[in-house]
């Protein structure tokens, strides 16, 4: 609007988030989870491990999150919100599952293999960690951004968790130590689902119609603008 060029509309956030290098980020993150869900998910039914189960449903859950945030970039903020919502909804889902599976396990379950465990752990980490160093300058935006963000935080803190079971079990031959992780993954996921949702229920309260909506420093510059055209209208 007129007096407000350098504003940070919702408009401008949209159009900063549809920049190609954030599309291409996302879509590497998207393949890469793609491609490390089905890799875990085989070694979770190899290995006998519910904590690589978790982390396999951890890498669909994101992949999934990451191809709908491809869908609503550009959009206004209140679509973007909606979308964080059914991300959050999603992330929440498996996390729960997750906790429900390791009760189940820790009665009727074993040993997992404690060498698959760990070598698929740190194949997921390094991906984890390449995928993070992509998005870290994206964490701090809206909703959308910042649940990108935090899957991938997450799922490089879950691959560490996942280490450090496999070295319990290896030395315990326990099966405790990867259902401990997994109940510790799934509420990562709880947060920060918890989080986004929050988040996302605030800017829909508070979008109201997206393209006309103000912030506090744009209102300030029209106001400083229209009264220092007034001044010099009156010294004219």
């Amino acid at each position: 609007m007129p007096g407000c060029s350098n504003c940070p509309t919702d408009t401008a956030i949209a159009s900063h988030g549809a920049d190609p290098l954030f599309r291409s980020v996302l879509w590497i993150a998207l393949i890469a989870n793609a491609v490390m869900f089905v890799v875990e998910i085989i070694a979770s039914q190899l290995g006998d491990s519910i904590s690589l189960q978790a982390d396999a449903l951890d890498f669909f859950g994101d992949a999934v999150n990451y191809a709908i945030s491809l869908i609503v970039l550009g959009m206004v903020l209140h679509l973007r919100a909606r979308a964080s919502l059914i991300k959050g909804a999603t992330m929440a889902a498996l996390g729960i599952w997750v906790i429900g599976n390791a009760v189940y396990r820790a009665v009727v379950g074993s040993a997992p293999d404690a060498s698959v465990m760990g070598t698929v752990a740190i194949l997921a980490l390094a991906v984890n960690v390449a995928v993070a160093i992509l998005l870290y300058r994206y964490r701090a935006g809206d909703s959308n951004m910042r649940s990108i963000w935090l899957c991938s935080r997450n799922d490089a803190i879950g691959n560490i968790a996942v280490m450090v079971a496999a070295a319990g079990v290896f030395a315990t031959t326990s099966r405790w130590p990867d259902l401990i992780v997994a109940v510790i993954i799934s509420s990562l996921n709880l947060s920060a689902a918890f989080y986004v949702i929050r988040l996302a229920l605030s800017e829909i309260r508070t979008g109201g119609s997206d393209s006309e909506r103000e912030t506090p420093q744009c209102q300030l510059q029209m106001e400083t603008s229209v009264a220092r055209k007034t001044i010099q209208n009156g010294i004219d």
